[in-house]
């Protein structure tokens, strides 16, 4: 059997969604230990290397604790620690949406945030994102979580 027959007969079969079983679960995991666990109090999560290592903050920088205030119903709160948090919640809450229906009933949502384009053009907002976070002027300090 070729590799891409493999991996066809995987996605398509019922390891496909044993697998995207388990990815629920571990996606669900995910969010439960963050709504439990503050990640500013608890060593449970690890800290950001570039931020460890530079002191600039990555575009990425603020989503744990973002996640973990939007969780417990603190919205102003979980967006003073990362402005992107919004896309991050649709596009998390999209994949978790199919992941359930893909491990249920063998077909997810369509994947557009796969298609070329809005990885392109999602890569470019990350990019001006993490460097604008990190000017040390007025207004652009309040992105910085």
């Amino acid at each position: 059997m070729q590799l891409e027959e493999h991996i066809a007969g995987a996605v398509n079969g019922s390891g496909g969604r044993l697998t995207a079983a388990l990815a629920l679960v571990g996606l669900s995991t995910a969010c439960v230990l963050d709504y439990a666990y503050d990640p500013a109090k608890a060593n449970l999560f690890p800290v950001c290397p570039m931020y460890q290592i530079t002191g600039c903050a990555c575009p990425g920088c603020g989503l744990t604790r973002g996640f973990h205030a939007l969780f417990n119903g603190n919205v102003s709160g979980a967006l003073g620690f990362n402005a992107l948090l919004p896309l991050w919640a649709l596009i998390l809450g999209y994949v978790w949406i199919s992941l359930f229906l893909y491990a249920f009933r063998g077909k997810g949502l369509p994947m557009w945030m796969t298609h070329p384009k809005f990885l392109w053009g999602f890569m470019i907002v990350l990019l001006v994102f993490g460097v604008a976070r990190n000017i040390p002027a007025y207004p652009f300090t309040l992105l910085f979580p």
